[in-house]
């Protein structure tokens, strides 16, 4: 039973990305679709009343309008937060964000990271659910995707230019994100999921006390949670709560509208490239490296705590610590592996309550951010790391290396050196700060290895702009906000400058012909280079900090 519920997710997850990434495929390169009758006379008012005019873009000018976009959209969440409680739909009357939560709340859901300093039923008022989650959640979500399509259209392309980013934009949230949005919306409902605008109510429980139900506009804010792999809960417990992912069926409608668009953006890609056997490559590389965690994190909660077998209690359900009994240990499992490597953040079971060598499944997923990933992001780090495996395959062979036609050179290398070497950076180097000083230690509930972890797991997910967190680390300090804050800002903004910059490169290159010496990029040799590079990467840099964390606990356990 448990396999089957591991495994017909999956199998759907293949099956829908197969049309869905047809129609990302019109919808990104601007090929006609049948909703272009009606869509069309959409975008064009949006496109008139903000004055957009479609005229291409470089890659600085692209890379110069998500900045400016993005800015003012933060700043304006920014200001709504922080006044909140003199605004309107606020019918619990929740008071004003204080400026430092504000500032990293902003900065997290305009980065599609959605960490969260605050429980969302008692700390936002219903318009900053609204104005700021769900409408940033839409935006991080199509400025991910449009940096994706300008990264393909350069690297594929035989134009200087990428397209224009605000068209892009549009024509993704009405296109893509809002009619998916919709239907799962509707789904979510059937199933539900509160959608309200009415107070919190108020009732007497069977033992004659007062409890407050929360209430709001939750399945609005779950649909483009999943879709756009944002992660950001209405409640503080995520998709744990029952109002969130009250059963099943909904469990599994949120895990696969969190894998879908990642997916189908993969075929999108083969067909912009009019090779999909070479994206198909692709996808078996990053599904190898999913579905490789899967029985991690399975067996190693299946198997249940040592510690709580010695004092007597059973294990034969598994380690069941912060899960919710409707899931089980297998759907629990599935979920954490695929919020991590999709990087949406959701969660469903509470991930500081893993087992130590589960716990390093979503870590690993995350230091990796290839996986899949969110909206466009990890789809370009594969590629980046893709390009890098062809470098160091020409290097074998005494030739230079040249990836879909275009040559590699030392511009671009160095572009990409410098994007591996970021990520690590920004998750090391303050979890390193968090471990040494006062105000990061305060932030630490547990002590030895597991608090380790707890640090450079906050750390990773906010470098890998995923938002999970493990809980006993305080996210709502000044040192944790202002230093997250500014992590998810790099971890956002760096890759995406960094690798437009080696797609405007490529851009301006002309296709070279393919000999007989050209190394192929299609088939299985080169998915088992990939593998191998992107493992063994991830393994020098990252090891040292598992091996003091999450591996030292696991040998600690049951003695």
């Amino acid at each position: 039973m448990d396999v089957i519920q591991i495994i017909i997710p999956l199998i759907i997850f293949v099956l829908i990305i197969i049309p869905l990434g047809r129609y990302v495929y019109y919808v990104l390169s601007g090929e006609k679709s049948f909703v272009d009758p009606l869509l069309n006379k959409v975008d064009n008012l949006i496109f008139k009343v903000t004055g957009i005019k479609n005229e291409e873009m470089n890659w600085k000018t692209y890379i110069l309008a998500i900045i400016i976009s993005n800015a003012i959209m933060c700043l304006c969440a920014y200001i709504i937060l922080r006044i909140q409680n003199l605004l309107f739909l606020n019918p619990n009357n929740i008071t004003a964000m204080k400026p430092d939560l504000s500032f990293n709340t902003a900065i997290s859901f305009i980065t599609n990271t959605n960490l969260q300093g605050y429980a969302g039923e008692s700390g936002v008022s219903y318009l900053s659910q609204m104005g700021v989650m769900t409408f940033l959640m839409f935006t991080s979500a199509s400025t991910g995707f449009a940096a994706a399509s300008a990264f393909m259209r350069g690297i594929i392309g035989k134009k200087r230019t990428l397209g224009n980013f605000f068209v892009d934009m549009t024509r993704i949230i009405t296109r893509i994100l809002l009619p998916l949005s919709i239907f799962v919306t509707v789904i979510l409902v059937s199933q539900g999921v509160p959608q309200t605008l009415a107070p919190n109510k108020t009732i007497t429980t069977i033992e004659s006390k007062y409890q407050d139900i929360a209430m709001g506009p939750v399945a609005s804010l779950e649909s483009i949670k999943h879709i756009g792999t944002n992660g950001g809960g209405f409640f503080n417990a995520n998709s744990a709560h029952p109002f969130e992912n009250p059963t099943a069926f909904s469990n599994l409608v949120e895990l696969l509208s969190m894998m879908a668009l990642p997916g189908a953006l993969v075929i999108a890609f083969g067909l912009m490239l009019k090779n999909k056997k070479q994206s198909l490559m692709i996808f078996i590389t990053m599904g190898v490296l999913l579905v490789m965690m899967i029985p991690i994190i399975y067996m190693s909660e299946k198997a249940g705590n040592p510690n709580l077998a010695h004092v007597g209690l059973s294990q034969v359900m598994g380690n069941m610590e912060g899960k919710e009994v409707r899931f089980g240990i297998a759907a629990s499992a599935l979920f954490t592996t695929i919020t991590t490597a999709f990087t949406t953040g959701t969660v469903n079971t509470m991930h500081d309550s893993l087992m130590p060598l589960g716990g390093i499944v979503p870590l690993w997923n995350m230091m990796l951010n290839v996986v899949f990933g969110g909206k466009g992001v990890g789809f370009m780090n594969m590629m980046m790391y893709a390009i890098i495996t062809v470098f160091i395959s020409g290097l074998m062979v005494g030739r230079t290396p040249e990836f879909l036609g275009k040559k590699i050179e030392g511009k671009e290398i160095k572009l990409i050196a410098l994007a591996i070497l970021v990520h690590p950076f920004i998750i090391l180097f303050p979890s390193a700060v968090a471990l040494s000083t006062k105000m990061g230690l305060s932030s630490i509930t547990n002590s030895g290895f597991h608090g380790l972890t707890e640090t450079v797991y906050q750390f990773t997910s906010a470098a890998a702009n995923n938002g999970s967190v493990f809980a006993g680390f305080n996210g709502n300090t000044m040192f944790a906000n202002t230093t997250t804050g500014i992590v998810m800002l790099l971890g956002r903004y760096l890759s995406i400058i960094i690798l437009l910059a080696v797609a405007g490169s490529l851009a301006s290159k002309h296709a070279a012909a393919e000999t007989m010496a050209t190394f192929r990029t299609d088939n299985s040799i080169f998915v088992v280079i990939l593998i191998s590079v992107v493992i063994i990467i991830g393994a020098l840099t990252f090891l040292p900090a598992l091996t003091l964390g999450p591996i030292a606990e696991h040998l600690m356990l049951g003695h």
